[in-house]
């Protein structure tokens, strides 16, 4: 069992200049606007309002860094997520949109420290040409990639298992490569974050905190 022992807002950025120190090991999330993307990171945490949750689509703008501390294993452990600004909002002007793309991508290419990113779709939904188009984009990148389904809470109990591997077959991948996620019932928060940690883990020259290295912050 996997147990969030904190979470706070780090700090917000628009550039490679204003990140964070990379000291932490990194997950990024990534998904269109209104995908869920805030919701599963309060899910994740374990809070409600961690990350702000707004019905208007395109609402974040920013990078917004996040950092957690788990016990894993009887070890303590500190991750840092990474919340990017949701691509393919149409509403958005294409100048706009374009300096959103290259905060997105100098972060990919370009961060150190990031191990793993979450790239989401829209369980309902099903993945979109935008998913395709950012899976594929990141194929070429070092990091690890697990995809996500949000909002399989809409999806009835009978049809998840169906759709599950419906959604993987979609993008090109087996159905291990897929987590069903749903903020409202907690479904996939544990397989999500062993998922994470176990990848991190794996990542050349990272490794759990001792309790007092942690206890040492």
């Amino acid at each position: 069992m996997i147990k969030v022992l904190g979470a706070r807002f780090l700090t917000t950025s628009v550039s490679l200049e204003s990140y964070p120190e990379a000291s932490v090991s990194e997950i990024a999330f990534v998904g269109r606007s209104n995908v869920g993307k805030s919701s599963m990171i309060n899910a994740l945490a374990g809070r409600r309002k961690l990350v702000r949750v707004s019905k208007t689509p395109g609402r974040t703008r920013t990078i917004n860094f996040f950092d957690l501390d788990l016990e894993w294993d009887g070890k303590r452990q500190r991750v840092r997520i990474a919340d990017l600004p949701g691509y393919g909002f149409a509403r958005v002007g294409k100048a706009e949109r374009a300096r959103w793309n290259q905060m997105i991508t100098t972060y990919l290419e370009r961060r150190a420290n990031l191990n793993v990113v979450v790239s989401i779709v829209d369980a309902e939904v099903g993945p979109t040409a935008d998913d395709q188009q950012m899976l594929d984009y990141l194929a070429a990148l070092p990091p690890r990639v697990l995809v996500v389904a949000t909002k399989s809470d809409r999806i009835s109990k009978a049809r998840r298992d169906v759709k599950w591997k419906q959604i993987a077959k979609a993008l090109g991948l087996t159905p291990d490569r897929v987590v069903l996620f749903s903020a409202v019932e907690g479904i996939g928060v544990q397989e999500v974050w062993e998922t994470l940690l176990s990848a991190i883990d794996s990542c050349a020259g990272v490794k759990p905190d001792s309790d007092e290295d942690f206890q040492r912050r």
